[in-house]
């Protein structure tokens, strides 16, 4: 069995109320026992918010359907005869049909590591069907190809621009899986393994629109990469002995900063977190150093000593915490220092500026906290699963008795109530504005606005 290696060549993991005043008692018990459900439920109902059913889109036929939902169109991606097939709908009553595209499914080698699965990404005017690394981009009016990509494309803010990598590797190292030799393995950017790192990795600025080079970059060995956080199209590379900031709509370096090695380490690895680069020291298997850099300036903000790579670490999405779910602390990304630990046994993510606390086993969302100190803000208890990453409004779900599924949305600190499916309804996903379930009729389509 061969050893793979946490290094910078590989792929990258897929990786988020007050009380009443006193007075109010004097009122009827039934005002005083509604009160009372609606904080046991941690829900107040608030203005009033609209909730509307839209209709449902058929279920794709196939196998290994998936959904997705972005910018109030509806994406569905199945598989048949060798074949991926995508299709866009407009969430509107009744949803209505925009295009349907049909590529090749993505085949493999037999000792190539497959990641990245299948996703539908919008960028610009086109959007981009990935199944693992390839990519076809289609234009995002008609469906219609514009070009394909063998590896994975990344695209930067404002659209036009996206991100290729390419490893390259000196003859005769491809791994032999039917050998079974143990080492260190080393990926290529469509995942086939080998015995030894790259000599250099390029990188390609890519027009979204045509899939021309407009710039290209490389650096020796292994490299890792990431879209700078921010409006403005930047690229972060953190190389082996450096760093830098590139211009992304030409490439060009707008900073670069030395590393230097920190006792006998040098860099092995980084993450983008919390508006920092993050970047790690030493062997992941063993204790080593963190140093933080502005993900804009590049400056350093810290240092600090950091503990071996669990085998079951949290997940924090892009939050900066440190230690086991047992003993979880958040960090102050200006520091570097704990500014608070959450309850035992969670995971954490951003949502609208505050920390989500999630059950580390059933995930189901537990309570909204503040950044800062982890004082809770929104009770979340009640409601079995949380739909919408950070940059939208927080929807919840939490099933009925009656086998339904009631809707939520936290709006100004408080749940508001929205509605519940005529039916059993699963797989629901939420963007700002709409939801969408599996459900009887197929993937079944609501609106939600105030």
């Amino acid at each position: 069995m061969a050893l793979i290696e946490l290094d910078l060549a590989a792929p990258p993991d897929p990786r988020l109320g007050s009380r009443p005043p006193v007075r109010h008692y004097r009122f009827t018990g039934l005002l005083v026992a509604a009160v009372l459900l609606v904080a046991l439920c941690g829900a107040s109902t608030g203005a009033p918010t609209r909730w509307r059913y839209l209709g449902a889109v058929p279920p794709p036929g196939g196998a290994e359907t998936q959904s997705r939902l972005v910018g109030g169109r509806i994406y569905t991606m199945a598989s048949a005869g060798g074949q991926r097939i995508a299709t866009a709908w407009q969430a509107e009553t009744p949803p209505r049909k925009l295009w349907t595209v049909r590529f090749p499914a993505r085949v493999s080698g037999p000792d190539a590591v497959g990641y990245g699965g299948v996703e539908a990404r919008p960028a610009g005017d086109v959007v981009l069907l990935s199944d693992g690394p390839q990519t076809t981009v289609v234009d995002a009016g008609t469906g219609a190809v514009r070009w394909r990509s063998e590896v994975g494309v990344t695209p930067l803010p404002g659209g036009r621009i996206g991100l290729t990598q390419n490893q390259v590797f000196r003859p005769g190292t491809a791994y032999d899986q039917d050998s079974g030799a143990p080492g260190p393995l080393y990926f290529s950017a469509t995942g086939e393994p080998h015995t030894e790192p790259p000599i250099r990795t390029e990188i390609d600025g890519i027009d979204l629109g045509t899939g021309k080079t407009v710039w290209t970059a490389s650096a020796p060995g292994s490299i890792n990469v990431f879209t700078a956080p921010g409006d403005a199209p930047a690229v972060l590379v953190l190389a082996s002995d450096r760093l830098e900031r590139l211009n992304g709509d030409t490439g060009a370096v707008e900073r670069s900063l030395s590393l230097p090695r920190i006792g006998a380490d040098g860099p092995t690895g980084g993450t983008l977190t919390d508006g920092l680069l993050v970047v790690r020291y030493g062997d992941y298997a063993f204790d080593g150093q963190e140093v933080g850099y502005a993900a804009d300036s590049l400056d350093k903000r810290w240092q600090r000593p950091v503990a071996e790579v669990l085998l079951d670490p949290p997940d924090c999405g892009d939050l900066l915490c440190a230690g086991p779910r047992g003993a979880l602390d958040v960090l102050d990304p200006a520091t570097g220092r704990a500014a608070w630990r959450a309850a035992a046994e969670v995971d954490l993510g951003e949502q609208g500026g505050y920390v989500l606390e999630r059950d580390a086993d059933g995930d189901a969302p537990l309570r909204l906290v503040d950044r800062a100190t982890g004082a809770t803000r929104v009770d979340l208890t009640g409601w079995d699963a949380a739909l919408t990453a950070d940059g939208q409004p927080l929807m919840l779900r939490r099933g009925l008795p009656t086998g339904k599924s009631e809707f939520g949305v936290v709006l100004h600190d408080r749940v508001r109530l929205l509605g519940a499916s005529p039916g059993p309804v699963s797989g629901c996903i939420a963007d700002r504005g709409y939801v969408i379930c599996r459900g009887d009729a197929g993937l079944e389509v609501w609106a939600y606005g105030s």
